[in-house]
């Protein structure tokens, strides 16, 4: 498909809500609208230059396609998500971000230019061409226009395995303590138990990494276990997941460990088993992510915490990140300091306790991420995005107000 067939789409879209989608791993409401335009038929690798690590290919192509072309070249992503399942476009408008946020920054840092569809026609943006248009749509959750084609640098690596370093801490305390006395280290995670209350609150594994020269360069196998069918709803309950959350804690019993392990389960531990969302039950689950400022620190995240342990609501995956600085884009996500990822079986009390809490991370001055956003309300969205107004801005500029609208964006009155 050229250039003028995408803007034809457009077009014939006319001024009703239109949308571009991948692989719709953006777990709320950003990839649906009125009309939606498939992106993965765009599959394709333009070109790659093995010596310096410039890569260009289209915006359907998956992080995964991408691994098994440049790991076996000694490359690898420069920043990469918690799931290779997703597209190249999705890593632009979500602006996903890694363990390696607070030295690295976002996937868009790493980002040469984009070629992007817009009501104006097909252009290409970059720090240097048409900058506004690259700020705004790096992050900007596909309401810019169509991502046509990326171009990204890599990152050079002796092999594909990770030396890490496993941690266990006591506490809330100790858990940040140990993040900050790692600042150095290239990737930084921690699990953390999020239904433990009193002295134990925010006890966590602290998991670091670097790339180390041992194993070579193997590209990730496909994924063989599988969740047949959907739980039943009695399987995730209070008990049920802090019986679980105990467990994986203790099942480290020293207090450092380390070993020698493949990229995948390091990086992408939940793409081995397919269909894993069944865990949830019939009725789903919602991800719920946030950050706050440093500032806050240990006391925002134990107001969060314990309203969320109070709640028996807790969730088996919580995982917590340090953040490096904000970058210039206008609605990426992170800002210097850290973030909490919880996944939640989803009912009307969570949708309550949501509310809650979407209320404590607004006052420590935080805000949640979009990509992972289904029921935000807008007055939560305009304080927590102050650059919210010039990026509805540069959309009219553009003309992609009358076309470019998802269910999200509508909802929080972009």
């Amino acid at each position: 498909m050229c250039d003028g067939d995408v803007q034809k789409l457009v077009e014939l879209a006319g001024e009703q809500s239109l949308i571009g989608r991948g692989l719709g791993r953006s777990y709320g409401d950003s990839a649906l609208a009125h009309t939606t335009l498939h992106s993965l038929y765009l599959d394709h690798f333009r070109f790659f230059d093995k010596k310096i690590g410039l890569l260009r290919c289209s915006s359907g192509t998956t992080l995964a396609s991408i691994l098994e072309l440049i790991i076996p070249e000694g490359w690898f992503l420069s920043v990469t998500p918690g799931t290779k399942f997703v597209t190249v476009g999705g890593a632009v408008a979500s602006d996903v971000h890694g363990k390696n946020h607070h030295l690295d920054g976002c996937f868009s840092e790493f980002v040469e230019s984009i070629k992007l569809a817009t009501p104006n026609g097909v252009v290409e943006c970059s720090r240097n061409q048409n900058a506004s248009l690259f700020y705004a749509t790096c992050g900007g959750m596909g309401l810019t226009g169509l991502i046509l084609e990326v171009e990204i640098r890599l990152k050079r690596v002796p092999s594909s395995f990770i030396d890490a370093t496993t941690i266990k801490t006591k506490n809330l305390e100790e858990t940040v303590e140990i993040l900050e006395e790692n600042h150095s280290s290239t990737y930084s995670v921690a699990w953390i138990d999020c239904l433990t209350t009193g002295s134990g609150l925010g006890r966590s594994l602290v998991m670091l990494g670097e790339h180390t020269k041992e194993g070579g360069l193997v590209v990730g196998k496909k994924a063989k276990l599988s969740v047949p069918f959907d739980m039943p709803d009695f399987f995730l309950n209070g008990l049920t997941m802090q019986a679980f959350n105990s467990a994986y804690y203790h099942r480290m019993t020293k207090v450092r460990s380390h070993a020698i392990v493949h990229y995948e389960p390091y990086f992408y531990p939940l793409d081995g088993i397919l269909n894993w969302n069944r865990l949830y039950g019939a009725g789903g689950f919602l991800q719920y992510q946030f950050v706050i400022p440093k500032e806050a620190g240990i006391e925002g995240l134990s107001a969060i915490l314990s309203r969320l342990s109070a709640s028996k609501k807790g969730s088996f995956l919580a995982v917590l990140k340090m953040f490096g600085t904000e970058n210039c884009n206008h609605l990426s996500f992170p800002l210097g300091g850290y973030t909490l990822a919880l996944d939640l079986k989803l009912s009307r009390e969570v949708l309550s306790l949501l509310d809650e809490l979407d209320e404590i991370v607004v006052a420590y001055g935080g805000r949640v991420y979009l990509a992972k956003d289904a029921r935000m309300s807008k007055e939560v969205f305009r304080k927590s995005y102050p650059r919210w107004e010039k990026f509805s801005e540069l959309r009219r500029q553009w003309g992609a107000h009358k076309h470019f609208n998802s269910t999200q964006s509508q909802r929080l009155g972009l």
